[in-house]
């Protein structure tokens, strides 16, 4: 059931800019990501031609956007987009859509392939942005907003991504917390901006800096102030204010072949015409000591070993996930979160508590492929996960962080984003 956009503020958003303008009704909260039709799956999107890297372009660059998803119903649906621009909070910018589009505002998303030979059927799509109809025209913030049927009121999906200018340099380290209280659990990330001649009359007021770890948005670390200011340079070097928990290295499964048990995996079913895999039950690795082990850090491709095109001929599985655990959590809910979830939280990937088997237990149903993933507790009236419950936080841990720099002046009505960085916590800047 696709669900239908009843927020006015976000109502008016998706139907141009040129409403809230003409109306004086302004879009004043935050735009969300969200999956809100069930049929779809599998949703990715990254730099064309690099499946596993984060969706963040540069302004006017040859690389662009890759978009693609799986639609599981029986039928070819009318899907078209809508591309909005959005301030740091992620609050709709106070543009109009001509102002930050080059070309069609409303375009059908046309590249569509059916699957093949597989247990469950399903469509796939793809877009590619910038394409024919439409390119970007400023940095910043933008979600894609996906509907059917040529109606903004029935939105498919939202997701974010961003488009940087290389205009400042950033300078960035990962290290162990000095305070005690993060020393052991811990990752600080200290930076510097080097913006030279480029003019930043007020740093305090128009600089705003945004720090992500792993490409998550729910623990953001946002409203940095430069702690020191110098001729052409801004300083970030805290001890508090910029730590995030280190969290343990993600979980992993391969389901890329269905014809053997891949580590982690205890059972591969075939029942009611579908793969049903089940997954050893993981253990709590709360308090316990690190342990290294390269992941993905949080992310999963697509891949089939027995066929020839992963995008179609991939199938689709149920896997079961059970954690252990002695009694319900009872002030919030645990959630499996990572890439294969889209890093968001919902009833999709809620846990449910077995009181028998004194578990967490969810199923959730994915594509062939390569999947990381981890346990995390989300508390009632929050909205930043915690993984400390289930995964445990040390400083050793392998992370990636994404510093984005953006520049709002006086008398400006869009927040530009100036520069970025990814920095990794073991091998440095990327």
């Amino acid at each position: 059931m696709v669900k239908t956009v009843r927020n006015i503020s976000l109502f008016i958003a998706i139907n141009l800019q040129l409403v809230a303008s003409l109306t004086g009704i302004s879009p004043v909260e935050p735009v969300s990501e969200g999956i809100f039709k069930k049929s779809i799956n599998s949703l990715l999107l990254h730099r064309a031609g690099w499946k596993l890297s984060y969706p963040i372009i540069e302004l006017n660059s040859d690389t662009g956007l890759e978009m693609s998803f799986d639609d599981l119903s029986s039928r070819v649906n009318n899907y078209s987009y809508r591309i909005m621009h959005c301030d740091h909070n992620w609050i709709p910018s106070r543009l109009t859509e001509n102002e930050y589009i080059d070309g069609l505002l409303e375009n059908q998303i046309l590249d569509y392939t059916f699957s093949f030979n597989t247990n469950i059927s399903y469509i796939h799509f793809r877009l590619n942005i910038p394409n024919e109809d439409i390119s970007l025209k400023l940095s910043g913030n933008y979600v894609i907003i996906v509907y059917e049927d040529f109606d903004p009121d029935k939105v498919v999906f939202i997701r974010k991504f961003v488009v940087t200018e290389k205009i400042v340099n950033i300078q960035a380290s990962v290290k162990r917390p000095m305070l005690n209280i993060h020393r052991n659990s811990g990752q600080e990330v200290d930076f510097s901006i080097f913006h030279g001649s480029y003019p930043v009359h007020d740093p305090f007021s128009e600089i705003h800096v945004i720090i992500l770890q792993n490409g998550r948005w729910d623990n953001a670390i946002t409203r940095l102030k430069p702690l020191f200011v110098r001729s052409g340079s801004l300083e970030y070097d805290y001890d508090n204010e910029n730590v995030f928990p280190g969290s343990s290295e993600f979980r992993w499964f391969d389901i890329k072949s269905m014809r053997y048990q891949s580590p982690y995996i205890k059972n591969v079913d075939y029942r009611d015409n579908t793969y049903q895999v089940e997954l050893f039950p993981d253990e709590s690795r709360a308090g316990k000591q690190y342990f290294f082990e390269d992941d993905l850090n949080g992310k999963y491709y697509v891949e089939v070993q027995e066929q020839t095109n992963d995008d179609t001929d991939a199938d689709y599985v149920n896997v079961y996930f059970t954690l252990p655990y002695n009694v319900p959590l009872t002030h919030g809910n645990m959630y499996i979160l990572g890439g294969l979830t889209n890093w968001i939280f919902n009833d999709n990937n809620k846990l449910s508590y077995n009181f028998e088997t004194r578990s967490y237990e969810a199923m959730l149903l994915l594509k062939q492929g390569y999947y990381n993933y981890q346990y995390v507790f989300l508390e009632e009236g929050q909205s930043a996960g915690d993984g400390a419950y289930a995964e445990g936080n040390h400083y050793e841990t392998e992370n990636d962080y994404i510093i984005l720099v953006y520049h709002q002046p006086v008398n400006s009505r869009y927040d530009r984003i100036i520069g970025y960085q990814i920095i990794n916590s073991l091998y440095g800047e990327k």
